[in-house]
């Protein structure tokens, strides 16, 4: 058996940053990432100016990133518009992308990366991995997003009608450029939402937090989306540039307002594993990135034994933003509330109050304190 200071599960923002401290700080920790070469995960795609910051604060350059210019919030909510500015710049950038520069930058650092791991169970901080091998750490830090590993469920309740998370790419057009431009869509409907923004090379990422309902009563993925494009012009103008057979990514019941109740001896939780905001807040990345640091930073002073203490003070840290998130969540979802949502929307200090109120720091204030 294997053994590591620091095991990291996992290689994308959460599992990556983690090690960039980590191998900052003078330890070797060893990542392992399931996927051979980089890919544009199915979740991700906007960062906002709170995140940038917090990349920054561990020397990843927002200027070097290259991403999108994002400026503004635009809602659509069935054939009414609301449109506010964000409190700061913010950018869309591909996960594939983002996630080949933080490994890099964590594995320049000196951290150990292995890629086309497969990791099959969890068993205190062991992991088993698919060829029969066991690699050990005297602390795990679980960034496995939103996919379980078995060992370490989380104990999230999904109820009668779960949501399925859809993500889909369209293509560089002219014409979608002018649609969009430096803006970040919301697109509220019965039974879910999405979310449209341009990434780095033009195209847009449209991602989608459906009910299971709507997936029903739609037949399939391309059959929902006809739907929402016949249900929602604005959309549908948008969807138009799908292309004849679109590539459909989608995750099944996603815990969204999940937090994590506390964890096992030794074991970090980060990203998606530690709270899963939902997704119409634009804070995934951020609470990943911001998780990871808090995470580096109390594991180098507490070690394996503060896990605990660390992940009650990020569950306390997680319950505005997500709390609040849940609430627009549930507007959006639901036709009669759209007309107070817009309101709100057309509100810029309201709406730059939501922007702030649903971001997480990555330095807790008792730690800022004592800086």
């Amino acid at each position: 058996m294997r053994r590591t200071p620091a095991l990291i599960a996992g290689g994308g923002p959460a599992g990556s940053i983690a090690a960039l401290l980590l191998a900052k700080g003078g330890t070797t920790p060893l990542v392992l990432e399931r996927s051979r070469e980089p890919q544009d995960a199915l979740c991700g795609g906007f960062l906002s100016w709170r995140t940038l910051e917090s990349l920054a604060s561990v020397g990843i350059d927002p200027a070097m990133l290259g991403g999108h210019a994002v400026r503004r919030v635009v809602l659509f909510a069935g054939r009414g518009r609301a449109e506010s500015p964000l409190p700061a710049p913010a950018i869309g950038l591909s996960r594939l992308r983002l996630d080949a520069l933080l490994l890099a930058a964590a594995r320049d650092a000196g951290a150990g990366v292995e890629r086309g791991v497969t990791i099959r169970s969890a068993e205190g901080t062991t992991l088993h991995t698919g060829d029969g091998a066991a690699v050990t750490g005297e602390t795990l830090f679980l960034a496995t997003g939103k996919h379980d590993l078995r060992g370490t469920m989380r104990d999230a309740v999904v109820g009668d009608d779960p949501v399925m998370g859809v993500r889909v790419r369209l293509a560089q057009h002219p014409a979608l450029t002018r649609l969009v431009g430096d803006a970040i869509e919301l697109h509220a409907f019965a039974g879910g939402y999405a979310g449209l923004v341009l990434q780095e090379d033009g195209s847009a990422n449209l991602c989608m937090a459906v009910r299971r309902s709507r997936l029903r009563g739609a037949g399939d993925l391309p059959g929902l989306l006809r739907v929402l494009a016949d249900e929602l012009p604005a959309l549908g103008e948008r969807l138009a540039h799908l292309g004849g057979t679109p590539a459909i990514d989608a995750i099944a019941n996603v815990p969204y307002g999940w937090r994590a109740r506390g964890t096992m001896p030794g074991v970090y939780r980060l990203g998606d594993q530690a709270g899963v905001i939902p997704s119409l807040a634009g804070e995934g990345m951020g609470i990943a990135i911001a998780s990871a640091i808090r995470a580096a930073a109390h594991w180098q002073r507490c070690g394996p034994d503060g896990a605990h203490g660390f992940q009650h003070a990020l569950r306390r840290r997680l319950h505005r933003p997500i709390a609040l998130a849940r609430l627009l969540r549930t507007l959006a979802e639901q036709p009669p509330t759209h007309a107070l949502l817009l309101n709100g929307g057309r509100i810029p200090g309201l709406v730059g109050a939501a922007a702030r109120w649903t971001r997480i720091d990555s330095v807790s204030t008792r730690s800022a304190s004592r800086q």
